[in-house]
């Protein structure tokens, strides 16, 4: 099974292709240009190290955000082409999943993502090896509520950390680890471990129906497109 996986939550494009459940070739670019002039150089260019054409690809998976507006418009607006262009499936998953499969190992995971406005974007997860089970709804809400909902030893990782790693330090009841920043993005490879199994069981995605996660009201949204 040939799938290509793209992240465009955050200035960071993640692309990669896998084989089965090899990874064959990926690449995350810090965005330099605008992203609907980047994406599909991109996507070819992965294609291309792998000696894959896009003919040649059984199915799309797609990080959903929360992140960025306008660059999960595009993204999803790119495979959804690509989607309907080559009769192939889609599966769609939230890139706090993504974010949090970068933690090793087993732990309990706390991702973190700033939502600005004094809020994050966080999810809770038991991480078992490559299994990952969310613990949590995704939220949009103030770190203190976060910390409110998780006790013991666990792991956070996200750019939510450059702004609340302090506050977090000093949570009672908490015994925090941290992330490095430079692997603290959602990564395109790592869609792959988590829809493998329901390409298999052709579990996928209404392509019609796919969205991105925003978490914001309606409202907020097109205040922020008008900015």
């Amino acid at each position: 099974m040939n799938l290509l996986c793209i992240d465009t939550s955050t200035s960071v494009l993640s692309v990669a292709v896998s084989k089965n459940e090899r990874i064959l070739r990926f690449r995350n670019t810090k965005l330099g240009r605008p992203l609907d002039r980047s994406i599909m150089p991109s996507i070819q260019s992965v294609l291309s190290g792998t000696g894959m054409t896009v003919g040649e690809l059984d199915g799309f998976a797609v990080g959903l955000g929360p992140g960025s507006f306008t660059s999960l418009r595009v993204g999803l607006s790119t495979i959804k082409g690509m989607v309907f262009a080559l009769r192939k499936p889609v599966i769609g998953v939230s890139s706090l999943d993504l974010l949090a499969m970068n933690v090793r190992g087993s732990a309990q995971v706390c991702a973190l993502v700033d939502a600005r406005r004094n809020l994050v974007y966080a999810c809770h997860y038991e991480k078992k090896g490559s299994a990952l089970i969310r613990k949590s709804d995704y939220l949009l809400t103030d770190i203190h509520n976060v910390l409110k909902q998780i006790k013991g030893e666990i792991v956070f990782i996200g750019d939510g950390l450059k702004l609340y790693k302090e506050g977090i330090e000093r949570a009672k009841g908490i015994t925090p680890r941290f992330v490095a920043e430079k692997n603290s993005f959602p990564q395109a490879k790592y869609l792959v471990p988590l829809v493998l199994e329901r390409f298999r069981n052709k579990k996928w995605d209404q392509v019609d129906q796919l969205v991105p996660l925003y978490l914001y009201p309606d409202h907020c949204q097109i205040k922020n497109s008008k900015k």
